[in-house]
């Protein structure tokens, strides 16, 4: 049974009552405040204060402190008008607990209302936020899709360029040509108007000298029967042997010159072999041998094994790196693997070795440059990657394959084909 507090003080103006309660002793954290319009507890174990107000007062603005061993009550009043008693007096039990429980109802309502109230303000926050997040997400998709116009209004306006300027070059060809013609045709009327003028000297001049042949062919008949001389020799045939030519391209469509350099540099490329590698100590023969080790890596990439093969070409060009083809096929594991940068790294290092240009090594520089410009595309540098496949046709112009490659990244360039 609690213990009613009734040693408590209060004072009053028109339109507020302070009300004092003490704790007696009480922890502040086990004092329980409840208070509405018409009803005010304070619930203290094992004391307990109720009072049923004389009359409303406003419980939103209401206040109360505790502290200093006691709780401080600023009431204010719904009408202002001095009240006779803190507490209603003559009130039976049945009244007190229509009181209490039409105080709690209330408090209840005014909870839930709060509540309700919380989650709607936080469900416009949170409203608010989606919106605020859509529109800078709308924002910076509209960024990126102007960026993506420009680069393509860009890379359509280079090509284009391009175009230009190689339609100018074929057009200066194309004058440089017909003027050629004209000349050499000027120069073939000159010539046919000469043999003209001179026909008649040279039928006078054929008659003499072939009367003079005869009377020389005379003179030596006449000469050999003389002085007795043999006959000629019977006539025969004499065989030559020509060392054959490591190009298969004939003789008259080669470049000896450039031919004789890249004969020159695959030689040194042979020979040159770093052995001064601690690892080597630990291998075989075969294994030291850059032809052996690319061999291996050949396999390993048939199988699909792009790592293995990889570390198959490091330890060759590692041994030799004068080998163009180490770096070719190094770059197509890095394609497979999506290692980009690095493909272009390697065709790039690949059509510096493959130098000078020649037809022995026609395919590989073809290659090299299908592989960067494949690099290219997949990084979309699709001007770039254009650039590698046109290189590419001028080596194999017939190439069916690279053809519909080129015009499709034409097409993504300008727009007319979606980007696979």
């Amino acid at each position: 049974m609690p213990l009613q507090v009734s040693d408590y003080s209060w004072q009053q103006t028109k339109t507020t009552v302070f009300l004092s309660l003490p704790l007696k002793g009480v922890s502040v954290r086990d004092a329980d405040v409840f208070c509405t319009e018409n009803y005010l507890k304070v619930n203290f174990p094992p004391f307990l204060f109720e009072a049923f107000l004389y009359a409303p007062i406003d419980d939103a603005s209401s206040k109360a402190k505790i502290g200093n061993d006691a709780v401080v009550f600023t009431l204010y009043k719904k009408e202002a008008s001095m009240w006779e008693t803190l507490s209603l007096t003559g009130v039976d039990k049945e009244m007190m607990q229509k009181i209490r429980e039409k105080s709690i109802l209330q408090a209840q309502e005014r909870a839930k209302e709060a509540t309700e109230a919380k989650a709607a303000s936080k469900r416009e926050d949170q409203k608010y936020a989606l919106d605020a997040m859509m529109k800078i997400e709308e924002e910076a998709r509209k960024k990126i899709e102007d960026m993506k116009e420009n680069e393509r209004l860009k890379a359509t306006k280079e090509l284009e360029a391009w175009k230009e300027c190689q339609r100018k070059a074929e057009e200066q060809k194309r004058i440089q040509r017909e003027e050629k013609l004209r000349k050499k045709e000027k120069q073939i009327e000159e010539e046919r108007k000469n043999v003209k003028h001179k026909s008649l000297t040279r039928n006078l001049a054929s008659r003499y000298l072939a009367a003079k042949g005869r009377n020389l062919e005379n003179m030596f008949s006449q000469k050999l029967k003389e002085d007795n001389f043999p006959a000629p020799r019977s006539v025969g045939n004499i065989k030559i042997n020509f060392t054959p030519r490591v190009f298969p391209t004939a003789l008259r469509e080669s470049h000896v010159a450039e031919e004789e350099e890249w004969l020159h540099k695959q030689a040194e490329a042979r020979r040159a072999m770093n052995t001064d590698i601690p690892e080597l100590c630990d291998l075989n023969e075969e294994e030291k041998n850059p032809e052996w080790l690319k061999d291996k890596g050949n396999k390993l990439f048939a199988t699909e094994n792009y790592l293995a093969a990889i570390n198959a070409y490091n330890l060759a060009i590692r041994l030799n790196n004068k080998i163009p083809l180490l770096y070719l096929n190094r770059a197509a594991c890095h394609l497979k693997l999506k290692n980009l940068h690095k493909a272009i790294e390697d065709s790039s290092k690949a059509l510096e070795l493959l130098t000078p240009p020649v037809a022995d090594n026609a395919n590989a520089r073809m290659k090299a440059h299908v592989r960067r410009g494949t690099a290219f595309c997949q990084l979309e540098l699709y001007v770039e990657g254009l650039q590698d496949y046109e290189a590419a046709l001028k080596i194999d112009p017939s190439n069916k394959i690279i053809q519909n490659d080129a015009e499709k990244i034409r097409n993504v360039i300008q727009g007319t084909e979606l980007k696979s």
